[in-house]
């Protein structure tokens, strides 16, 4: 295989929508794969809805989920190269000499102030019912596509098109044709959705005299439930909406991987470097992915699980932080550094996303705890609780808070020497000292809360 150059256009004048990070990341896999160049091409000839802010938004979302680009736009570490400017702005004179070789060479013509792609053929003209008017048609056989994900394609281009408007601003289909060549681009990987204009490119290739890049055009990502293409109103959509809510990118990568490729087994949970080693259009599928943020949250558990200590810490410093408007973020940022670890690795196995963290704990760094009254109903209703607390009481002032096992093994004598059970004081005793019925162990609550916290708490709740 020659070196593979494969590149990602997308226009800043909107938000950063998942299906355009799929796409980046299936050229990004295929560059990484075949050990090609990634490139990163900005179209931003619509001045109107053209917008920084946008632009920065892609080139931070990229960075974030970790798609550095090889050539393109200098940002960071990313970026240079030697078939710039990677800014469709930036190549109108390109554009302009490129639109002159096809007018001299009787490829293109003027026609109502706009430049027009002149296909080769017997004209004729007919009557179309749809536009209500006549139009001139060019006998032509069938572009034939031989696509790497939905093999043979024919598709049928019988009129002239426009390559210029009659503003002068040069449309989508001959910019793109024209830095495709200009930048050496092999394969083009993008949505399905664009298969209808790959016709026109293959005439506009041909026009230049240049032969074609393989074509490998990706199914769509469908919305959660019901019909249609997932847009960018739909929940769930934006890659900065998962930044916010304290998602894994490597965690939202994985998940993205596998709507429209598959390993080839039924493993799900891949680090990157093997997604890379196996990942080839092949494996994608031709038909279009569900979107399931359902799944994806679950991806993000399995991810959260497995980090590390540090980072998990400090994943979630950083989300608290970006809560910090709420007076549970606020109470547990003001709390000691190493308090605050603990409380952050005894809840890691239990939670599933960063996001939840303040509300679930936020028992741990205040002393004004909330009682959830329809668990303390359930609870206090069943058996004698109260005898239970003042048992807990009894036993506490001896018992060793050196570890979780230590404190299991107080409690289990504890009920034993009562002929209980352990879990006819686990009840009470996690009502007492977090107000609810969920959460971690209730002997890791009691270890980081400490002796004097945990009194403090039973007794409240026995003269309640």
């Amino acid at each position: 295989m020659s070196h593979v150059r494969v590149r990602f256009a997308p226009s800043p004048t909107g938000f950063f929508h998942i299906g355009s990070a799929r796409t980046a990341l299936f050229n990004w896999l295929y560059a990484r794969h075949t050990g090609g160049t990634f490139i990163l091409r900005i179209e931003d000839t619509d001045k109107e809805r053209n917008s920084e802010a946008f632009l920065n938004l892609i080139y931070d979302s990229l960075g974030w989920l970790g798609l550095n680009w090889d050539e393109g736009p200098r940002v960071g570490t990313s970026g240079g190269g030697d078939f710039g400017p990677y800014r469709q702005s930036e190549r109108s004179a390109i554009y302009r000499e490129q639109v002159d070789r096809l007018l001299a060479a009787g490829r293109a013509y003027e026609k109502d102030g706009a430049i027009w792609f002149k296909l080769l053929g017997e004209r004729y003209e007919v009557f179309d019912d749809h536009r209500q008017k006549t139009v001139t048609k060019v006998r032509v056989p069938p572009v034939v596509i031989e696509d790497r994900i939905r093999g043979r394609v024919e598709r049928l281009e019988d009129e002239d098109f426009v390559i210029v408007r009659s503003d002068g601003s040069p449309v989508f289909h001959l910019v793109n044709v024209v830095d495709d060549i200009a930048m050496r681009v092999t394969h083009i990987i993008r949505g399905e959705d664009h298969l209808s204009n790959t016709s026109k490119h293959v005439h506009l290739y041909e026009g230049f005299g240049v032969k074609p890049p393989e074509f490998a055009h990706i199914p769509l990502i469908l919305k959660q439930s019901g019909p249609g293409k997932m847009s960018k109103r739909d929940q769930g959509a934006l890659i900065e909406e998962y930044q916010r809510r304290g998602y894994l990118p490597e965690a939202l990568v994985n998940f993205l991987c596998l709507l429209g490729w598959n390993p080839g087994d039924d493993r799900e949970k891949m680090p990157i470097a093997e997604i890379i080693r196996l990942f080839d259009l092949p494996g994608v599928n031709q038909s279009n992915a569900r979107f399931d943020e359902k799944k994806l949250a679950h991806m993000n558990m399995a991810y959260l699980l497995e980090l590390p200590a540090d980072r998990f810490v400090a994943e979630a410093r950083a989300g608290f932080a970006r809560q910090a408007e709420t007076p549970a973020a606020r109470a547990a940022l003001a709390a000691p550094v190493e308090y605050f670890r603990e409380v952050m690795l005894l809840s890691q196995p239990k939670i599933r996303g960063i996001e939840e963290l303040p509300a679930y704990t936020a028992y741990f760094f205040t002393e004004d705890v909330a009682v959830d009254p329809k668990v303390r109903d359930k609870v206090m209703g069943k058996g004698d609780p109260k005898a239970r607390l003042r048992e807990l009481l009894a036993a506490l002032p001896e018992m060793n808070f050196a570890s979780d096992a230590a404190i299991e093994e107080a409690l289990k004598a504890l009920a034993t020497r009562h002929g209980l059970g352990f879990g006819d004081y686990q009840a009470v005793a996690r009502l007492a000292v977090s107000g609810t019925n969920a959460g971690p162990s209730i002997t890791g609550l009691f270890r980081v809360l400490g002796r004097a916290r945990v009194q403090a708490r039973l007794e409240r709740l026995l003269a309640a």
